[in-house]
């Protein structure tokens, strides 16, 4: 699957599905006067805000390393991440403070047919949205794009918290006002969730215990007497990764075999793996 390409199209399908959705969620609120369905709607607008980013940062991810960036612009993607959480935390904020001041005052909704329909519809495609976004993010091991899922993924328990509202509205005065609150509620908790994985990668993680594993089986395979790895570290610049290891050989060997060594393993790892190795030899005690 075309990175870029794929990453594009979830983009621009999730911005058109989510400007008619808004339009007719937001209508479907100020028939009923509904601060929980005009914060849906508002919600799903902030999911094409957040698709447009993703659009961005796949472009700006995609650029060439240069003078500048010598491990190229992948983390573009995480940045988007953190811009697309930060969005979302303010939406959050706001309608927690506007559903407080409604339940304070007492205010009660009444919901009919149209809510109940708009919102089933909603809960539908912005699950359907979030399935597509998220396999094109195991696929193409984009973050913006998984965590534009989870911003659909959001968006669909939202309404389904709307649905549950709107049937129990008319034995409970308040529910419009909590249902608001558990909404900015589920808000903050996806900004957490997409800002720590964004903040994560940022800040470097070690490879996994599989991956190394499965490059040391590569490698003994190759060489299978007198060299030990250990050390591992991976530097993960999205479009570009890069890995670091030791290995110690035989005392006995030359400077020139130990370079011819190093250098198929870090061929071996570019062409099966498509990282770039930085090796350190060390004696074999």
């Amino acid at each position: 699957m075309d990175k870029e390409k794929a990453a594009y199209t979830e983009g621009i399908v999730s911005v058109i599905l989510n400007t008619v959705l808004f339009g007719i969620k937001l209508w479907a609120g100020i028939v009923t006067g509904s601060i929980a369905l005009a914060a849906d709607a508002w919600h799903t607008l902030s999911d094409s805000i957040s698709s447009i980013v993703v659009i961005v940062a796949v472009k700006l991810s995609s650029k060439k390393a240069d003078k500048e960036h010598p491990f190229g612009h992948g983390r573009w993607e995480q940045i988007a991440s953190m811009f697309i959480a930060v969005f979302l935390g303010i939406i959050a904020y706001e309608f927690m403070r506007n559903s407080i001041v409604q339940f304070g005052n007492r205010q009660s909704v009444e919901f009919g047919l149209i809510a109940i329909i708009v919102t089933a519809v909603s809960i539908v495609t912005k699950e359907g949205m979030a399935q597509y976004a998220f396999y094109v993010a195991r696929k193409t091991g984009n973050s913006s794009v998984k965590a534009d899922g989870w911003h659909h993924r959001s968006d669909a328990l939202s309404s389904v918290v709307v649905l549950i509202g709107i049937l129990f509205a008319k034995q409970f005065w308040w529910i419009d006002s909590v249902l608001g609150i558990v909404i900015a509620l589920m808000l903050f908790f996806a900004t957490y969730k997409i800002l720590q994985e964004a903040i994560t990668k940022l800040l470097g993680e070690p490879p996994s215990q599989q991956l190394i594993d499965t490059i040391t089986s590569e490698i003994v395979a190759l060489y299978n007497d007198d060299l030990q790895i250990h050390h591992f570290h991976l530097h993960n610049y999205n479009t570009q990764k890069e890995i670091t290891l030791h290995i110690r050989l035989n005392k006995s060997f030359t400077i020139e075999m130990g370079h011819r060594i190093a250098t198929d393993i870090e061929e071996l790892i570019l062409d099966k793996f498509q990282m770039a190795t930085t090796i350190h030899i060390e004696p074999l005690k």
